[in-house]
């Protein structure tokens, strides 16, 4: 059996998420959805669960990073062609996201990000096939 990562974000708002992340073509898995939290669906053994910081907040002692000021993590998705990573960073501005970065071009390797609404970063990145095996 593979193993399979789930990365945990606070949200504050989660049907603001929901339809911010549905906008880029991501999906959720019903069987773990409430009013609490969502399973988004990255890949086959990967996933975000999308909580809403007083859910969030019940699994840690720690305070939350408010993740418009502070940054706690950088969550990278690859993406199949430069035009697909092009693509969803457009998708996530038109949605309300912000692009806190200029475009990466490498040659070999091109990326660009995004800031969700709760301020968490993602980095879509393509990297040359040729390339990655060296």
């Amino acid at each position: 059996m593979a193993t399979k990562i789930f990365v945990n974000l606070p949200v504050k708002d989660l049907n603001k998420s929901v339809t911010f992340f549905t906008k880029l073509g991501f999906t959720f898995n019903p069987q773990f959805t409430d009013e609490k939290a969502t399973c988004m669906i990255i890949g086959e053994d990967i996933f975000i669960m999308l909580l809403v910081e007083p859910f969030f907040q019940s699994f840690t002692k720690k305070e939350i990073a408010d993740a418009t000021k502070i940054t706690e993590s950088i969550i990278c998705l690859s993406a199949e062609s430069p035009a697909k990573v092009d693509e969803m960073v457009s998708l996530a501005l038109e949605a309300g996201g912000k692009a806190p970065n200029d475009k990466q071009e490498h040659g070999w390797m091109y990326g660009h990000g995004f800031e969700d609404l709760d301020g968490h970063l993602w980095e879509v990145m393509w990297m040359d096939p040729a390339a990655a095996n060296g």
